[in-house]
This record gives C-alpha cells, structure tokens and sequence, in this order.
C-alpha cells in the first residue's frame, strides 16, 4: 500500500511536516469534490485559472491531513495546520502524475490506450461494453483524458481488473509523453485525426507524431489506414500495427461493403482471407467508423463471428452527458440515465450536491453493475458516498441493491424492478426536490424521467455548460490574476437560464452576478445563490426587496440616490456608482459631483462598493478613439469620486468586446455578458469560443404539393415547382422571429439545410425539404454551431443577443454536461 511517507521518492519531493504515516486512498484536485477526508491526499496545483493552494485551510477544517503543495514555507505550514503532512515539490500537477505512473507500475494487467482526434470516449465505452463478458475492466470515466483527467482514472486500477481502456487527448507539444508514462499502453487505438486542438500545432503532421507518442512501446496499435497522413506517419514509426480499411485490401480488416438497412449497417468484410458479414446497430457514419475500431479489436482477440454478432446486437449508444432540466412539482432532474459505474456515479453525485436550488437531494439508482466489487463493499461504499454527498432520499431500483437496502439505514426505498417503482410513483410525494436519476440501460430509466418530465413541447434550447466554462475561462485567460470578474445573467442569462447559468458561476468562483431588475435578483437568491449581485436597474418600490435579498443597486442619478438614500432608513447598504462618461444613457457626470458626495457623506452607512462606466463602441475598432476617451475619462473621474469617498472601491469599465480589445485598461474588475455564452462581441477571435446554445425543434408532418400552390398566412410561400415541405414545431411565440419568412431563414434537418417557405406563424413554420428524406419525428436545428448565431442575426439585420434573449420561457431549457 501507498503511504504518505514513500510519496517523498515516488515525486522526488521533500517532506517539510510529517505527522502520521497515513494510506494513500484517494487522489484530491478539486477541493469541491471531496469524498472521504481520511486517506485523501489533496495535489495543491497552480492552474492558470486557479491555484488550489487557496483551498487548504478549507480542507483542512474538513479533515484532510495529507497535503501535496508546491509553493508554501514550510513555517506557513507548520503554524497553519499543525496536524497534517506536507510534501514541498516543484509542481503538484507533475507530481500527481508520477504518483499515478507509479501506481500503472504495480500492475501487469493490459491496457488499451485510445488517442485520436474525435469518438476516444465512444470507442473506450465500447470496447469495455464488448470485452466484458471476458475480462474485468477498469476505464476512464466519461471523458477523464487530460493531464489531471488521465491520473485520476488510472488510479482506479486495482487488483481484480484483467483489463484496463484509458483514453488520452492533447491540446498541444510536450503533452504526450506525460501522458504515455502514466498510462504505458500494451495496446493502441488511434481512431482518426481532424481538426479538433488544430491551434495547437504547427501542422496536422506535427500533431499526428505528438499523439503517436502515447504508443511508443505499445505491442499492436489498431488504426484506420484511410487516413494517408495518419498512415504514413505510423508505417515510418515502425510502431506494430493492424489496420482496417475501406479503401485498401492489404488491410489486415478490408471494409469491401457497408449498407444500411433499417436501423443497421450490414457490413461486408475480409479478414484472414474469408469474406464475412456482419451488422451494425448504427447508421451514421461516426458511429460505423467507432465500430470498426471496436471489430478489428475482436477480430484480432479470436472471437467468432457469431459472438462478435451477439456482443454487437447489444451495443448501445454512450451516454455522453449529464443532462438537467426542470420537473415537475417544483423539482429539478439530473439525467444520467444509462451510465452507473462506481467513478461515473461519484462524478454524478459531485453535480448533485453543487446544486442549492432544492432544499431536498434525491438518488435514484439502479443496480451497479460489472463494478468487478463485491456486491456487499459495492453498496458499502455507494452508501458511503451518498452519506459524504448529503443525499437526503435514496431510490432503489433492482434486486441487488434492494438485497442491500441495510447498508442505507433510514434514507432508501427499494423496488425489484424499475415496473415496480412505477407501478407505486405517485407525483405528489416528490416537491421541490434535485433528483438524480442514474441507472444501467436494462432497466429503462427513460421511463422514469418521462414520468417526472414537465414539459412537452418538443422544442427545446440545449445549453453546453461545458461550452461555458470553456468560454468563461477563455476570458479569465486574458485577465490579470488580481483582476476582478462579473457575470452578466440578466434577461434569463440571455436566454440560457438564470439559475442554471449563476449556479455554475458559483461553483466556479466569479466575484459577481449581475441582472438587471430586483426581480431576477430575488429568484437566484431563492435558488441558493449567494454570490454578490448588482441590478442594474432598481426602481423605487424594489428597495425593500433589495434590503432582504441582500442585493446591490446601480445608482445611475441623483433622484435615485435620493430615494434609496431616504429608504434606507440608517441601515447599512452597498451600492454601485455609474458614471457617464460618453453612452449618455444612464450615469452621474462631473457636474452631479458636489451634490453626489454631499448626500453620500449624511449616509456613511451606505458604502459605494463600485464605480463603472459603459463603453459606447468597444466593439468596433472605428470606434478606438472615442473608447480610450472614455476609459481615460473615466480614470480621472473615479479617481475623484474615491478620493471624495475617502476609500478605495472597485473599478470596471470593460465589457467582453473591452477584455479583448482593451487588456490594459483592465482595472479591478470587467464584466463578462454575450462573450460567455459564445459569442465573441468584436468579432476577431470567435473560434475561440464555444457555441452554448443550441435550438431545437421537430418535424410535425411532411407533404408534397403542386406548382403553383401557397404555403402559410397571406398567401406568400408559393411553389415555382413541385415540392415537398415540413411543418416543424417552432414559431414566433417560441422566439423564431419573423423576419425569418419566406427563404430569409433557414434550418437544420438530417445535415441539410431547408429555407423557410411562406410566413413564420406563432407556433410552426414550413420549410422546403425537397429532395432531403425526411419524416415526422425528424430532429430540426433551428440554431447552433452548425447554424451559427451571427449568422443568423446578420440575414435579419439584428444582433446575437436578439436571438438568445428572444427564446420563449415556453421553450424548454436542457442543460449538459460531460
């Protein structure tokens, strides 16, 4: 076993305190994510968003004892935290990986190790799906394939495993190699290279060898040869290969057919010289290339063909994201239905318990299975997490957990069969709750999201909340560290929710929120958010609920003042100055500065906590000159309102057009609003960002009609030929604007595009679907990244934030996460 004390030579590190010498149980990189102190050993890592040495003392007081850091003096440390051991090394992240090389290195067993540009994740849950009827499998959970991602999963490996699939992704040079000694492949799948990471590298050749490193002594490595860049580079490594092919019948798996019928792909193939045929239960064309990787693997392990056919009819698609949505009663569902491993049910329950918009925690779980544990330390330890997780309510579902209900003394229920748990649901006894759904796919837990769903319009918004940490922390990229960040979730985040949006803030550590009216306000406090929050625009009969929600008013006038000033009746307030320095919408000028300051000073109660301006055109470089006036202006003029205060405040002028274009004037704070949810406002480094959201809708019916023949209201579709058009289930009460009729717009369907034909009506519109195979039921993609929002906006003369903030509340919001 680990201890703490032989950390010192596997990370070459020094210990500056030791106490006790304790096991090493359990690797810890986010202080949010804490399971079991004792045992735990927390890597202090300097990110470049954050620095985990911030978060000792808060683990400390939790319990943990067992600290990795590498900035700290060792008397900090010893007068800080007299009970704990500390290792001192020159970087925690390096030392977490040495820590999970070593641990790769007591183990024998083969690994499977998977790079590739796209499908790592759908591959790696393939193969362990068809491999487990032979072997006991360790995997990386869900998309665990980082330079912190990749020792976390590899930590995993114990002793029962006889098989372990660990994925590795890259994002630059240098990468690979730290994670090639970690996870010391046996086996190698390279799916295929694209364009994701592109930024990365000098070139498609470049990035092809860094990624081959991850199989530098790797025994066989599988590979699709019809990339020519990729197999040039693997026959000049002299890395031993099999390779399969559509194209090439020197392929050791020669692809001579592929047909889709029905729901499946019949493919026609020669391996060992015989010519065989088998089906794949996928039609599009990703999932066929992810499958083949997965047969030249069985293939090459000697199963038969009849085997090979029997493991694949039971294929399943991944689920590749938790996905959360509103229910009903009040209630909030996280869907992680069909993924119900042990690491996968840790990192779902992680998401449960950072959400404090219900007071009530619910798990409904089905049997785990496969975990490779016994059944009796399996539910030990589920039991455990859901304890340290602070679940107030746990749902059985199947004959093993119901077999172990002891293990959830006063908390679970249980029922033999997801039919069961049915046949007694009753909606009333589930109010005001987050509910965690997660089971395996034998037992259909669509059924029961379906049953807890509140809403049924098939249109929905998707909202990426990975997208939005990436875009979030793309602008924390350009800050300065003692740099200040407010968020902008006015207008329902733009469109993308409010609560959902600020909740993830939150857990993400911003300095502030800000909305635009109390109201708004109000709703996030009584969605658990404490986060400071700025409105925007307060009114007089808000000031009430601004005192009782702890809120902070823009003070953009002098009559404002005066009545918050009057209603304030003594008691103690912050708010927030504007200053007009050239928007001349909203803000105080020099000249409203005597009676500014003499009002201010007969209430020192009421402490000015910012001073900001708005800048008029930072999104335009036309506009540079008039901006820089206006920062400059704003510096002389804050300078004299702090001074007349007669303390320091925060400052902010910069919007997200303003953090891009303006680094230098960063000052204490800027404002992050339209760029956060993916659209970067000046237009220069859009491919940065992520798309967050994405419009969906379905085709309601399909038709043909004649020449000549109308299509809506007035008349104005008309049919210059033959066509066959879609009525989808979308209109101008859903936020579809108007001025889309009649070919301006134009959506998604089965990766086409189809113009709108006639007017857009309040809840439908038709699109010309001529010539594309399309049926009722049919998903539509009214925006998203493949129909960007600029895009959009610029064919009805409008702007991004139109779009968003347009999307009907009647329109369903999904949120997901990796």
């Amino acid at each position: 076993m680990l201890t703490f004390r032989k950390l010192a030579s596997v990370t070459e590190g020094s210990l500056v305190q030791f106490v006790q010498d304790w096991p090493v149980l359990d690797l810890l990189i986010d202080s949010r994510k804490l399971s079991q102190p004792v045992g735990t050993v927390f890597f202090a890592i300097s990110g470049k968003f954050n620095n985990g040495h911030k978060y000792m003392a808060q683990l400390y007081a939790q319990g943990v004892r067992q600290f990795v850091v590498e900035e700290q003096e060792a008397s900090e440390l010893v007068s800080y935290h007299p009970e704990a051991n500390f290792l001192q090394v020159k970087s925690s992240l390096a030392a977490l990986q040495a820590v999970a090389a070593w641990h790769r290195q007591q183990f024998k067993v083969p690994v499977i190790g998977i790079t590739g540009s796209n499908g790592k994740t759908i591959v790696k849950e393939w193969l362990a799906q068809l491999l487990t009827p032979d072997e006991l499998v360790v995997k990386s959970p869900r998309s665990y394939n980082s330079q912190v991602g990749v020792p976390l999963s590899v930590w995993q490996l114990n002793e029962k495993h006889t098989l372990a699939i660990f994925e590795a992704g890259i994002s630059q040079p240098g990468e690979m190699e730290k994670l090639q000694h970690i996870i010391q492949p046996t086996i190698g799948i390279f799916t295929n290279i694209g364009s994701a990471h592109n930024q990365g590298f000098v070139s498609v050749e470049q990035k092809i060898e860094e990624k081959l490193k991850l199989f530098t002594h790797t025994d066989l490595l599988f590979y699709c040869a019809d990339y020519p860049q990729l197999h040039e580079a693997v026959q000049a490594s002299g890395i031993p290969s099999f390779t399969w092919s559509r194209k090439s019948k020197k392929a050791n798996l020669a692809i001579s057919g592929t047909t889709v019928a029905g729901a499946k792909t019949i493919v026609v193939y020669t391996y060992q010289g015989q010519k065989q045929r088998l089906a794949i239960p996928f039609t599009d064309d990703a999932s066929v290339e992810d499958a083949l990787h997965c047969l030249a693997v069985l293939l090459y392990r000697n199963l038969s063909l009849a085997d090979i056919q029997n493991r694949l009819d039971k294929l399943h698609p991944v689920a590749m994201r938790l996905e959360m949505k509103e229910a009903i009663n009040g209630c909030y569902l996280i869907d992680d239905t069909y993924n119900n491993d042990l690491a996968g049910l840790s990192i779902a329950l992680d998401l449960l318990a950072s959400q404090p918009q219900r007071n009530k925690r619910t798990l409904i779980l089905s049997d785990l299975l496969e975990s490779g544990v016994p059944e009796e330390e399996l539910y030990r330890q589920v039991a455990a997490l859901v304890r340290v997780k602070k679940v107030d309510k746990v749902l059985g579902i199947g004959p093993t957990i119901q077999k172990h209900a002891e293990a959830f003394p006063g908390t679970g229920t249980f029922y033999s069969s997801t039919a069961a748990f049915l046949e007694q649901f009753k909606a009333d006894a589930f109010r005001n709750e987050v509910i965690l759904i997660k089971g395996a796919r034998v037992f259909g837990f669509e059924k029961i999201v379906q049953a807890f769903q509140q809403k049924v319009h098939g249109t929905m918004l998707e909202v990426n909340l990975d997208a939005l940490v990436h875009n979030l922390n793309f602008y924390r990229s350009r800050l300065t560290p003692d740099t200040k960040l407010m968020v902008m979730v006015k207008a329902f985040a733009y469109g993308s929710g409010s609560f959902e949006v600020a909740n993830l803030l939150q857990f993400h550590q911003v300095d502030y929120l800000a909305v635009a009216y109390a109201d708004e306000g109000v709703s996030l406090r009584e969605h658990g958010i404490t986060l400071p929050i700025m409105v925007m625009n307060p009114s007089v009969d808000s000031f009430s609920k601004l005192r009782q929600y702890s809120l902070e008013p823009e003070i953009y006038s002098l009559e404002l003042l005066e009545q918050f000033l009057l209603e304030s009746a003594g008691a103690p307030a912050s708010i927030h100055l504007k200053l007009d320095t050239g928007m001349h919408r909203l803000g105080f000028t020099e000249n409203d500065f005597e009676q500014l300051f003499s009002m201010l000073h007969q209430y020192p109660q009421v402490r000015v906590v910012s001073i900001f301006t708005h800048l008029a055109g930072a999104d335009e470089a036309l506009h540079n000159d008039f901006s820089t006036q206006q920062i400059a202006t704003f510096r002389q003029l804050s300078e004299q309102v702090e001074e007349r205060l007669g303390y320091k405040t925060i400052r902010h002028a910069l919007n997200s057009a303003g953090i891009v274009r303006f680094p230098e004037h960063q000052l204490d704070m800027v404002r992050l609003g339209i760029g956060l949810y993916g659209v970067e406002a000046t237009g220069n480094e859009q491919e940065a960002l992520q798309s967050v959201s994405t419009l969906k809708t379905t085709v309601s019916q399909v038709k043909s009609i004649n020449k000549g023949e109308t299509v809506g209201y007035s008349r104005k579709g008309v049919a210059a030929e033959a066509k066959t058009i879609a009525t989808i289930a979308i209109g101008y009460a859903d936020g579809y604007d108007r001025r889309f009729s009649n070919g301006v717009g134009e959506v998604l369907i089965r990766g086409s595009k189809a113009p709108i034909i006639g007017n857009v009506c309040m809840d439908m519109c038709m699109v010309d679907v001529t010539g594309l195979e399309v049926k009722a039921g049919d998903e539509v993609i009214v925006f998203g990244p493949q129909l960007p929002l600029v895009e959009l906006a610029q064919k009805i003369g409008t702007i991004p934030y139109e779009l968003l903030t347009n999307v009907s509340a009647r329109v369903k919001r999904v949120f997901f996460a990796e």
